[in-house]
């Protein structure tokens, strides 16, 4: 089965192992490697500890009112189940809410631009103004006085950042929220326990629609590929920086020519290059189940919609990936490859108390 090359990529499930990385002792999955850590925020577990606090904490908005876990819900896989998620003004953003199971994995932190540090993405939704989300910008001294107005965080910053003589800091709270994310990993699916030898783990429709998803007709694993089904990867182990693909999928062609909406164009955005109108990265398919709507603007509500759409090779468009080939499925296929999907669900990450609010 061609489904091995994809098996001997992926990490195992049910089993931990305890790499230690400074003084913080990793909980993966057998076989998943140790995330790679900034040299200058190391992992500590009163720092992670802080981060879930701060994570959960509407404080972290300007009208009180949201968290950032208002659009990363742990019941979704931490997304929001909108289409593109709604700041604290009802403004919509404009990317649909990415899932941040395995973010410490990922060698891009958004749709389609080249920010790579979970510190630095924190602060996008914090401080941005186009669109504005948690609404901080020019609220950065009163964030901070709410901050250390609150008995818990007198004591956890402290803590988390001993050696700083002034520890409550906009970048240390964007330091202990990116620590807290890196800890969400995901890897203990019903497939995670098939690759492990639990062959009884995946029913013979969802093994059909593995087969299916390696194979060369539906070409699934070209741009959802590895331990996490994603397409932008950096960990230890790999040359620092790791590595990411953008793709065009052929979701629009405004023009004949391969537009996309003005509002949402992709990484041409980031390099002006002409050929990444509509190129976007492949996020990971862990927990798909749970984090509808997809794409990168939340337009298809159904994971059988996406079918459809990649079933079709997307719109005709000259920038589309080449990758992007039609193909036809019999609905016991579909329902295989939908029986696939719905086996990525990792419900010990969508019920674990450590990834929960603890207010």
């Amino acid at each position: 089965m061609r489904a091995l090359a994809l098996i001997a990529l992926v990490g195992c499930g049910g089993v931990d192992t305890p790499p230690v990385a400074d003084d913080f002792v990793w909980s993966l999955p057998q076989g998943m490697p140790t995330p790679r850590v900034p040299a200058d925020n190391p992992m500590t577990a009163d720092k992670v500890e802080l981060g879930r606090f701060l994570f959960h904490d509407t404080r972290l908005s300007r009208d009180g009112s949201q968290s950032c876990a208002s659009c990363h819900d742990q019941a979704r896989a931490f997304t929001d189940a909108k289409v593109t998620p709604l700041g604290i003004t009802g403004e919509a953003g404009r990317h649909n809410a990415m899932s941040l199971a395995n973010v410490a994995y990922n060698s891009s932190s958004t749709w389609a631009s080249h920010v790579v540090r979970l510190e630095d993405q924190a602060k996008l939704p914090m401080f941005g103004t186009a669109p504005i989300e948690l609404g901080l910008s020019g609220f950065e001294g009163e964030l901070l006085a709410r901050i250390a107005a609150e008995p818990v965080y007198a004591d956890l910053f402290p803590r988390a950042f001993a050696n700083d003589a002034d520890p409550i800091t906009i970048d240390n709270v964007t330091r202990a929220i990116a620590s807290f994310e890196r800890t969400i990993i995901s890897g203990r699916s019903r497939f995670d326990h098939f690759v492990a030898g639990e062959t009884a783990a995946l029913d013979a429709s969802a093994q059909r629609g593995l087969a299916l998803f390696e194979s060369d007709r539906l070409g699934c694993a070209s741009c959802h590929g590895g331990f996490n089904l994603a397409s932008s990867y950096d960990h230890t182990g790999m040359p620092a920086g790791g590595q990411v693909q953008f793709f065009n999928t052929g979701l629009y062609n405004l023009d004949g020519a391969g537009a996309y909406p003005a509002t949402d164009r992709g990484l041409i955005e980031v390099t002006s290059v002409a050929n990444d109108m509509g190129r976007f990265r492949a996020p990971t398919l862990r927990n798909i189940a749970l984090t509808a709507p997809y794409f990168h603007d939340g337009s298809a509500a159904t994971l059988d919609a996406v079918i459809k759409h990649y079933e079709d090779g997307g719109v005709a468009s000259p920038l589309k990936s080449p990758l992007m080939k039609p193909f036809t499925l019999t609905p016991s296929e579909r329902a295989d490859l939908l029986a696939f999907l719905g086996a990525l669900t990792d419900d010990a990450l969508i019920a674990d108390p450590a990834f929960a609010s603890p207010w």
